[in-house]
């Protein structure tokens, strides 16, 4: 239709034109002659002159000879004589303004020319502004409209097959599907459903792809929103956007609408600071009533998805409004599993690929982040040329998402190389003493991001809640990099490589101290010792903080001395798994069990350049 419509007003103006040209063109095609004033008086007492053309003024006479040549004459001011010569001698005489033609048009196009341009200039800014082209409301001066977006049965192509690792969620939104499937089953003995669901959960987790699924399964249309985009400059537009989406959702009943990021609009209001009439709290009020609104036979279903529950108005969460909150979780392992298989559908996999290991290798990955990784594996092996992904592939793949690219350009001097060995070999080793800690699934100093090196410990399932021991065993497992330095090198020689492992311990010990109540001179008891400041914090007295301070203290000290013993009393070990990092740079957890249990490994010699190069400085922080 816009199409067809462009090609009316191109026809139009070049028509348009070509009259115009010819128009002028047949005005001044014929030459004009000058006349003197005495040769024309002479001329019309002689009959020669067909007709003149005198102006207001009767300074300018234009007129026609009967050979067909036209001329033109400035006549002298007040000869009135002349007129009567004219009509005694049978001469047509027109009078017209002083104006010649092309004038007159000139003058015409001047005129009209500031509304053409008030005209384009609206049409532009009206295509540009919300509610334009492509939207409800489209057209001119549509900005007080809602744009939202309708996607139709046939391009809603997400059903629950497609939504993995959420199987509660997917469970409790599957009634509303049946609603809009078979209402009349609901009905028939008083229930009602839903007016609306709020979608909690982390960025990434599949609030957006759960709503789609909604309208994909019960066949219905599909209206999606950002709240965002009901907040414009103008006051009351955002309120005009809410009515105008509701109205056009009730006339496409039954359907979704999905508002994402509801907590744009939906924050709570502050009926101190402001008296209420601002463009935020008129939109949510809006929103209120639209939502009490609803027949209970309309058909119409809210969902709204949001990360932030905590700062929604409380009369949004209400019983008739969002019944139902519905909370998206980060995926378990099995969730995982299942996640990966559904975005590998399409990826050709090799035979040595095996998902539930990936899912092991990845927790606290959201499903977004899931398939980030399988697109980064695919990429690694479309660059190697290869025909199926494998599972060095999705290695290489997970490490880059968890630790960034490997520095291949970053070369080390051989002693750089071997502080870096002892410190990694230190928490490896640590990590396989202590029985609560993790086992070792890597071990590399290979430079990636900011590390000079690391160790990955894979944990066998999931974890709801963490032991005492388990704590401890992660001070242990963090203390064991700077514990390693000081026995080799010294205590004068240790780097800066563990000052995050440091940050880290300690995190772990204060939360044990004043929020987990794992101290018995604390007591069991919380404190709020967030910012770190424990001398700050008015709820504390000296004398607790001191205590606190010397229990942190206690903690860290008890644990890296078990490590020194541990690393003392382990140090061959040490010294083998040095010298085959250093060879092989990367090392599995199987290989670095296997070297403490004694035995031999042989593996492939290392495809990175020699490190036989000097840089500046101590080796980077992990």
């Amino acid at each position: 239709m816009n199409k067809f419509r462009n090609v009316i007003i191109l026809v139009t103006f070049f028509v348009t034109l070509a009259l115009v040209s010819t128009y002028l063109g047949n005005g001044i095609q014929q030459k004009v002659i000058e006349l003197p004033y005495s040769d024309l008086v002479k001329n019309v007492k002689q009959g020669r002159i067909t007709n003149v053309v005198l102006s207001n003024s009767h300074d300018r006479i234009r007129g026609k000879i009967v050979d067909g040549r036209r001329f033109i004459t400035v006549a002298p001011f007040g000869d009135r004589q002349f007129i009567t010569t004219l009509l005694e001698n049978n001469v047509d005489v027109h009078v017209e303004s002083g104006e010649s033609t092309f004038g007159v048009i000139l003058h015409h196009i001047l005129s009209w020319l500031p509304f053409l341009f008030i005209v384009a200039i609206a049409i532009l800014f009206s295509r540009k502004m919300p509610g334009g082209k492509g939207s409800i409301g489209s057209g001119p001066l549509a900005f007080n409209r809602a744009s939202s977006r309708m996607m139709q049965e046939k391009k809603v192509n997400i059903t629950f097959d497609d939504v993995a690792g959420i199987d509660e969620a997917k469970a409790e939104l599957e009634e509303i599907v049946e609603f809009l499937k078979k209402p009349e089953k609901f009905r028939r003995l008083g229930g009602k459903i839903p007016r609306g669901v709020l979608l909690v959960g982390a960025p990434g987790n599949g609030k957006t792809l759960l709503a789609k699924a909604i309208a994909g399964e019960a066949g219905v249309p599909f209206y999606s929103i950002s709240g965002s985009e009901f907040i414009e400059v103008f006051a009351g537009v955002g309120a005009s956007r809410v009515r105008e989406m509701f109205n056009h959702s009730k006339k496409n009943a039954p359907c979704i609408v999905f508002i994402d990021e509801i907590d744009a609009v939906g924050r709570q209001r502050d009926s101190v600071l402001r008296g209420g009439n601002d463009e935020r709290e008129q939109t949510l009020n809006q929103l209120l009533v639209e939502m009490d609104g609803f027949e209970p036979s309309s058909g119409v279903i809210v969902l709204a998805a949001t990360n932030r529950p905590d700062i929604l108005d409380h009369a949004l969460l209400r019983p008739g409004r969002f019944d139902r909150k519905i909370m998206v979780q980060y995926p378990d392992m099995s969730g995982r599993e299942k996640i990966l298989r559904v975005h590998s559908k399409n990826v050709p996999l090799a035979d040595d690929v095996d998902l539930l290991t990936v899912a092991r290798g990845t927790p606290g990955f959201s499903g977004a982040e899931l398939a980030n990784l399988v697109n980064e594996a695919a990429l690694i092996a479309a660059k190697n040329n290869k025909l199926a992904v494998s599972m060095q592939d999705l290695e290489m793949a997970k490490d880059k998402v968890l630790m960034g690219s490997e520095r291949k350009s970053m070369i080390m001097t051989d002693e750089d190389k071997k502080f870096t060995a002892y410190h990694e070999a230190g928490h490896a080793l640590i990590a396989i003493l202590t029985p609560s800690s993790d086992p070792v699934h890597k071990v590399t100093i290979i430079p990636r991001g900011a590390a000079l090196g690391m160790v990955m410990r894979l944990p066998e399932k999931d974890k709801v809640s963490v032991s005492k021991e388990e704590l401890l065993g992660d001070i242990k497992v963090a203390m064991g990099g700077r514990a390693a330095e000081a026995l080799v090198f010294g205590e004068d020689k240790v780097t800066t490589g563990a000052s995050q492992d440091i940050k880290n311990a300690t995190a772990i010990a204060r939360n044990m101290v004043t929020k987990w109540g794992m101290s018995y001179k604390v007591g069991v008891r919380t404190f709020d010792f967030d910012s770190g400041y424990f001398d700050r914090m008015d709820n504390v007295s000296d004398k607790t903080s001191q205590i606190i301070d010397a229990e942190i203290k206690a903690i860290m000290d008890s644990c890296y001395t078990v490590v020194e013993e541990m690393l003392v009393k382990n140090r061959d070990k040490l010294d083998r798994i040095v010298e085959l990092l250093v060879k092989y740079e990367t090392l599995t957890g199987d290989e670095v069990r296997k070297i403490c249990n004694g035995e031999d490994i042989v593996k492939n010699e290392k495809t990175r350049p020699p490190l036989n190069y000097t840089i500046g400085g101590l080796p980077e922080s992990e």
